[in-house]
């Protein structure tokens, strides 16, 4: 018989797995960024989102270039200097597109939330957050710590 415990970690599984498959739909050019954020409450997906260009700009894929590497950002910052809008950022814009809540939720994201996404998810009600790739942004694991938010590292493998 499942515990609790494993019956948890299955729906993590699965959850992050659709994760993997929204981020193969990023407009992303570079190597490693395509991130894809599901919203669950209760075992029921409520949104989903991608990183990439708002409506009606032109994505990187179809500029041909990253506009962060031809401007040597390091990776972490000026998250502002970018064509794209992070998959945490669409997946909470469409559900408020939608009118649907998402507080009390869980959000899987294949990649750690940045600070500015992390601020968006604490002010979302989400409560808490699963993610299985470490990105450099060590003020947003500061800020998770504070709000009490459950930040979860999923570990491919695991």
């Amino acid at each position: 018989m499942e515990t609790e415990n494993q019956k948890q970690n299955k729906w993590d599984h699965r959850f992050m797995e659709l994760a993997r498959t929204v981020a193969k739909w990023s407009s992303c050019i570079r190597n490693n960024r395509q991130v894809g954020a599901v919203i669950v409450k209760n075992k029921r997906i409520l949104t989903t989102g991608y990183n990439g260009a708002p409506q009606g700009i032109k994505s990187c894929k179809e500029r041909g270039f990253c506009l962060r590497d031809k401007l040597n950002i390091p990776s972490g910052t000026q998250a502002e200097t970018c064509y794209a809008i992070h998959a945490e950022q669409n997946a909470v814009i469409q559900a408020a597109k939608l009118g649907v809540s998402v507080e009390g939720a869980t959000i899987y994201i294949t990649h750690q939330p940045c600070s500015v996404c992390t601020r968006i998810l604490i002010n979302s009600g989400i409560k808490r957050i699963v993610y299985e790739q470490e990105y450099p942004d060590k003020f947003s694991l500061e800020l998770l710590k504070e709000s009490g938010i459950e930040l979860c590292h999923l570990k491919p493998e695991e």
